[in-house]
């Protein structure tokens, strides 16, 4: 039986650490807290359905073979019903999963605090708009109008980036090399559709977009500001990776530190990492840890929620091992036992076959081991295959 799987629930389990404002948080105690915080202690499909993990309110990041589908079934998730979730493009213009019912909330969450945030956002985009004299939020409002008006029906990328090189004028656009053509910038394409309503279809590549039903396009009418407090990118970052500091949300969101400081929660709470971050960082609320329970492991996909926090130090204090896990190409999934990583692993696949090739960074204990590769038949699982082995190089 899974080691996660117990009858009484974890959530139930909990202990806090009182008193924590201005107080030493210890390492263990950070990690654990996060593990939890994510929900990978709960039990295989524990979950009442595919909505009912909390990490949605962020957004889970759908990149790679197994992408927010595995990320999910690890926080206990069903399958999903294709009604329940959608994909759109948000944080640092990557595809993420979030319920179908919050799109409209996640729009205004995720949409830039002001017009220097926005321009940071697009990258090198903004110099020839800045260059042009049009304010950068005028510039992707233009871009969310167009990109509406194109969708009618659901619309490839590439028409309508097509199209859209045809609408808009010469501060809009680039020469791409490897496509040997002129069209619109990446990041405001990308962070304009969800302004417009539309969403990614499912399993297109490359991918389709089509018109969110049901959802009044924004065109950024609202910005950050107006966000509701279950969304809200800053709160959502002390609350799954607390304690953070305002410099790590920052690189998380990559928005301005200024604006990231002028929209800081009232109610977080200070305190010091023990032998981690020397700048103060914080948290909504109390630590909660669960009390002692059977050791749960997971096997994270590369771009799981619990790897994209900003202070990856705290996490793995190897250099070696940090290189390991957040490469930049190519980058493998992770061996989490109760919060801490114990090394890496890819899946080699050979029609409906799969082997787990695992690369832990000590010698894994017997226990951990067997959990491993219950993990690894779940995966199987997942993908509608057969778990051959699970291997190390």
């Amino acid at each position: 039986m899974d080691e996660g799987a117990a009858s009484v629930n974890p959530r139930n389990l909990l202990t806090t650490l009182p008193g924590v404002a201005g107080k030493r948080i210890s390492r263990t105690d950070v990690v654990r807290h996060r593990f939890h915080a994510h929900q990978l202690d709960r039990a295989p499909r524990s979950a009442s359905s595919a909505t009912a993990v909390d990490v949605l309110d962020y957004g889970v990041q759908d990149t790679g073979n197994d992408g927010a589908a595995w990320a999910l079934a690890n926080r206990g998730a069903p399958a999903a019903r294709p009604k329940d979730l959608a994909l759109a493009w948000t944080l640092r213009g990557a595809p993420h999963a979030y319920r179908r019912a919050d799109l409209a909330d996640v729009a205004v969450a995720t949409a830039p605090f002001g017009e220097a945030d926005a321009a940071k956002r697009i990258y090198d985009a903004a110099r020839p708009l800045k260059a042009a004299k049009i304010p950068v939020l005028d510039a992707l409002t233009e871009v969310a109008d167009h990109m509406r008006a194109i969708a009618t029906k659901p619309t490839a990328k590439g028409e309508m980036s097509g199209r859209l090189t045809t609408a808009l004028g010469p501060e809009y656009l680039r020469f791409c090399r490897p496509c040997n053509a002129t069209h619109i910038f990446e990041m405001p394409f990308r962070l304009a559709a969800l302004q417009a309503g539309l969403e990614l279809e499912a399993h297109t590549s490359p991918p389709v977009l089509r018109r969110v039903t049901g959802m009044k396009a924004p065109h950024y009418g609202h910005l950050a500001d107006d966000a509701s407090p279950q969304f809200d990118v800053i709160r959502n970052y002390l609350r799954f990776f607390g304690p953070g500091s305002a410099r790590h949300v920052a690189a998380f969101v990559e928005a301005p530190l200024k604006d990231i400081q002028a929209h800081w929660p009232s109610d977080a709470v200070e305190v010091w990492l023990a032998g981690g971050s020397k700048e103060p960082c914080f948290v909504l609320g109390n630590l909660a840890t669960p009390a002692a329970s059977p050791r749960v492991v997971r096997l994270l996909g590369p771009f799981d929620p619990y790897l994209q926090l900003r202070d990856r130090e705290l996490l793995v204090s190897g250099e070696a091992e940090r290189k390991d896990l957040w490469r930049t190409l190519g980058r493998p999934g992770a061996i989490v036992a109760d919060g801490e990583i114990l090394g890496t692993w890819r899946p080699k696949t050979s029609g409906r076959k799969l082997t787990v090739i695992l690369n832990p960074w000590s010698p894994l204990k017997p226990k951990d081991r067997a959990l491993v590769k219950e993990q690894a038949e779940r995966l199987a699982d997942h993908r509608q295959a057969t778990l051959t082995a699970v291997t190390e190089p």
